[in-house]
């Protein structure tokens, strides 16, 4: 894989900055706030966090400008910079600017996705020599289960796989959030349960196939007769090992597949513990969390 992003990315953006040129953009009516979150190295370094009133003219690079500096390439199409942090090799590691709308990863360029009332919009700088690519982050909620995703509402689907107690803990902070929790078609689904009963999903089986595959940065490996949850860090590499309570929240998604949730963990005990994860004073500003002995570590883990 190129280690310039402009061949793997910035291509598709300036297709949409061309297909977008020329088309003015003139006041339009106010659709309520939105909420902005700027950050560097996978959520670990806030930069900027507003809520912003946008308008129906509104996209999502025409609220980052005017909220802060940014630089941009490809007519405009293409962040390069917010406030000075800019693409860059840093030790023979590619970084670069990432959005996500409601915790779901960008689909198209920022300069013509239209922003709508509710959303919140995240840009994280960040080293992709692991994967250009994760699907989801959970660290918007209640996004997306307070108002769905991409323009519609979604219901959501907790799926429980023996999670017992922590099922209900899950259910109770869904709707505390407000999801419509139901069965209908395109649902967000949220598995909840012990790693050897969930993994055979499709979805959560990707977490075997590393972040290049499911977007996250942790892995259940085989221990004896059961599993052992493990960190990597922003390379893919295995960089910590967790006992048998620790539990882990995160978020994947498969092809145009509506997001999934996975609150997990080794053991029964572990499950719990990612049950009480679950809510957005633990997961802001996260890619994915594991909580163990009443402590959150997000994920990526450090580099040793």
């Amino acid at each position: 894989m190129t280690r310039r992003r402009g061949t793997a990315v910035a291509t598709a953006l300036l297709l949409a900055a061309l297909a977008t040129a020329g088309c003015g953009l003139g006041p339009g009516g106010g659709i309520g706030s939105v909420r902005l979150t700027v950050t560097r190295d996978f959520g670990a370094v806030p930069m900027l966090e507003r809520t912003l009133r946008a308008d129906e003219s509104d996209t999502v690079m025409r609220l980052l400008e005017g909220a802060t500096e940014i630089s941009t390439r490809y007519g405009g199409g293409y962040v390069r910079s917010i406030e000075g942090v800019a693409e860059a090799q840093r030790g023979g590691h590619p970084y670069d600017w990432f959005y996500y709308t409601d915790g779901i990863e960008a689909p198209i360029g920022a300069a013509e996705s239209a922003v709508r009332q509710g959303e919140r919009v995240w840009w994280d700088y960040r080293d992709w020599s692991a994967t250009l690519h994760v699907p989801a982050v959970v660290g918007s909620f209640p996004a997306p289960f307070a108002h769905g995703y991409e323009g519609r509402e979604r219901p959501t689907e907790l799926e429980c796989e023996g999670g017992g107690g922590a099922c209900e803990k899950v259910r109770a902070a869904l709707k505390a959030v407000g999801a419509d929790l139901s069965t209908a078609p395109g649902a967000i689904r949220v598995l909840v349960g012990a790693w050897a009963r969930i993994r055979s999903d499709p979805a959560a089986a990707q977490l075997e196939r590393g972040p290049q595959v499911s977007g996250i940065f942790a892995t259940f490996e085989r221990r004896g007769g059961g599993y052992e949850l493990r960190a990597l860090d922003e390379n893919g590499a295995p960089a910590r090992r967790f006992g048998p309570g620790a539990g882990l929240v995160a978020a994947t998604r498969r092809y145009e597949e509506p997001p999934v949730w996975i609150v997990t963990g080794a053991t029964g005990t572990a499950v719990q513990r990612a049950a009480d994860l679950l809510s957005p004073a633990n997961l802001r500003d996260h890619y994915a969390v594991v909580g163990e002995g009443g402590k959150q570590t997000p994920l990526p883990a450090p580099a040793r």
